[in-house]
């Protein structure tokens, strides 16, 4: 299946999208950057895949690109955009894509994918796939690092 469009921003670019997906469209994921980034984003995309969401993250999510300057999701190009900050903490980074994934999937979706409800909900996404990858791994400073990020989260939602 192939077609997928190289922009997804006008209505119908993002209808084409949408098409695509729920036929079982999935990106063959790319990774731009130095090999030092290539090799973080490699350990992180292993997290994700134990984690069971690989799947997930390659419908919404068709690169991962260095950049020096801001992590961001890139809609338009259905990109993450992230600097070497971001991937030097694999687990952490493996959460950040999901979360990712999922703001784009509301994009693609038409919901509102920015304010507070919206990152409430990106923030649950995140949470959501540091507890399947913490019942799932086997190993220990795998589930060390949730349970760290995991307590992470939980006080800094109590701000919501």
């Amino acid at each position: 299946m192939s077609g997928f469009p190289e922009k997804v921003y006008t209505q119908s670019e993002v209808e084409k999208a949408n098409e695509l997906i729920l036929k079982g469209y999935k990106h063959h994921l790319e990774i731009h950057g130095n090999s030092l980034f290539k090799s973080r984003v490699r350990k992180a995309l292993e997290h994700v895949r134990t984690a069971g969401y690989y799947d997930f993250l390659r419908t919404y999510i068709r690169r991962i690109e260095e950049i020096d300057g801001l992590t961001q999701l890139r809609r338009a190009d259905a990109a993450i955009w992230a600097n070497q900050y971001a991937v030097k903490n694999s687990v952490d980074a493996a959460s950040l894509f999901v979360q990712k994934a999922s703001v784009m999937k509301e994009y693609l979706e038409g919901k509102l994918y920015y304010g507070g409800q919206a990152e409430k909900r990106s923030d649950k996404k995140r949470v959501e796939f540091l507890e399947a990858l913490r019942s799932i791994s086997k190993d220990e400073e795998v589930i060390e690092e949730c349970d760290k990020l995991l307590k992470m989260w939980n006080d800094s939602s109590l701000a919501y």
